[in-house]
């Protein structure tokens, strides 16, 4: 008699086999998940970083735009015989106060400390100031032409003004026979 061969391969090979399988497709699918979660992370730390850039970015525009508009304010003022105009401004809330020091007469009223303290900043011809120290996003200090700064800082030098809530509000004025132009609260 003759025995017959099995067409059949045993069925354990083919287990272990899908084991096998089934196991390395988990091991890839983990490794998988983690190298996403990686990414995902990576992806919302950079955006987290550009949004403070851009934020960042948008302050040192706003306080540029704030000594342009009252560099231009100021002119206006100066280029006419007399006038006085009441002025509200914009800027970022990390600015306390705008101050416009004399650095070449002594310090008097109630800003004595920021008058030691903005004298960092001082170099040549600055007379404005932001305080606190940084505040300013770069442009901490700046020249604003065509003032009286002697008349604007003399009973209180500096002379500050609080930035409320984003807005500083200022009285620019001159009268008649004045060359330069004078800064108020």
């Amino acid at each position: 008699m003759s025995k017959k061969r099995s067409t059949r391969t045993p069925s354990f090979t083919f287990k272990n086999i899908n084991l096998l399988n089934s196991k390395r497709s988990q091991t890839i699918l983990s490794f998988g998940m983690i190298f996403s979660i990686i990414l995902i992370v990576i992806f919302i730390t950079f955006a987290f970083y550009a949004i403070s850039k851009f934020l960042s970015i948008q302050k040192s525009v706003e306080i540029g735009k704030f000594t342009n508009d009252f560099q231009s304010d100021v002119d206006k003022i100066w280029k006419g015989s007399q006038g006085s105009q009441a002025m509200e401004y914009n800027l970022p809330i990390s600015i306390e106060k705008v101050c416009f020091i004399d650095y070449s007469s002594e310090n008097s009223g109630t800003n004595v400390k920021i008058y030691n303290e903005l004298r960092q900043l001082h170099y040549e011809n600055e007379n404005m100031f932001f305080y606190p120290l940084g505040s300013g996003e770069g442009l901490d200090a700046k020249e604003i032409k065509n003032i009286d700064l002697a008349r604007i800082t003399g009973g209180e030098n500096p002379f500050c003004v609080e930035n409320m809530k984003g807005k500083v509000r200022l009285t620019i004025k001159k009268n008649f026979g004045e060359s330069l132009v004078t800064i108020t609260n």
